[in-house]
């Protein structure tokens, strides 16, 4: 169960009320040693309440937007179509393949339900540490993403490969007992809200970000984790591939967007404050 939006304001409030006291405390407190380490407590601080308003928000906003059901099962088929169209895999064919192995679905249920968030965390938490230049451009990102996804979910309620049983599909994680969203839309999520996935832009975005920014063999781990999320979602069917590919456009969108948003910032920057235009350049490519 996800941390209701209410919560996390509550944290983004208290990370606030820390900041406040912690500034003047620099000031007070005598040894350079301690004023490092009230300063750098006091930006982790800030950072966990950044991050916690955001979440609020996007739980809330969240909460109101995704509230269109009708529609969702006919915008399916519509979707199936097109993607006959497009010749992408079939995903019921796909998933027919391995629905009655029970450790590997066992597994891919197991990983729809549990890694999106951590993943997502982990990054946030890896960037800010050892990339911190970069972090605010993960952030913004996030945010931007988020906006952007649930913006069109919205708009266009669409319905899970699972609903369309017709063509073949089955509900992997009702199958096994696993489900996160329980049986008739019970769960903590919307359930035609499919498009586009969360689940897969919050995995690219871990997979550029890892891969460009790691520099051991453990880079590795961010396309895994995309490879093994891409499996997961297609395989219980509880996504589109063209939820993927639009989540990715997003996900290239919210760059270029704050990307373009910098360039003007330090140009104004650079116009009337010359000398202070010290806005690093962070980037994914």
């Amino acid at each position: 169960m996800w941390l209701p939006y209410r919560y996390g304001f509550m944290i983004a409030a208290a990370c606030a009320a820390v900041v406040a006291v912690a500034r003047p405390a620099v000031v007070a407190v005598a040894r350079p040693v301690r004023q490092a380490l009230v300063r750098r407590s006091a930006v982790v601080v800030q950072e966990l309440g950044i991050v916690m308003l955001l979440y609020g928000i996007w739980q809330y906003v969240r909460k109101l937007a995704v509230t269109k059901s009708e529609g969702a099962i006919d915008n399916a088929y519509t979707l199936w179509d097109i993607q006959r169209w497009m010749h992408l895999p079939n995903e019921a064919t796909l998933q027919s393949w391995v629905i009655d192995n029970r450790p590997i679905m066992w597994f891919l249920n197991a990983y729809y339900g549990v890694a999106h968030v951590p993943a997502a965390a982990a990054l946030l938490i890896w960037v800010f540490w050892k990339h911190r230049a970069k972090y605010p451009m993960i952030r913004a990102t996030f945010a931007l993403t988020i906006a952007g996804c649930i913006a069109i979910q919205a708009w266009i309620p669409m319905a899970p490969p699972r609903f369309l049983t017709e063509i073949g599909f089955v509900d992997a994680g009702l199958k096994y007992n696993m489900s996160v969203y329980g049986t008739g839309g019970q769960g903590i999520s919307n359930e035609v809200a499919a498009m586009p996935s969360l689940h897969w832009a919050w995995a690219i975005l871990v997979a550029v970000a890892v891969w460009r920014f790691g520099t051991t063999r453990w880079r590795w781990v961010g396309p895994l984790h995309l490879f093994l999320t891409t499996c997961a979602v297609t395989l219980t069917a509880n996504h589109w591939w063209l939820d993927g590919i639009v989540a990715g456009m997003i996900v290239a969108l919210a760059y270029v967007v704050q990307w373009a948003a910098r360039l003007r910032w330090r140009a104004l920057v650079e116009r009337y404050a010359p000398g202070r235009a010290g806005v690093e350049g962070c980037s994914l490519a």
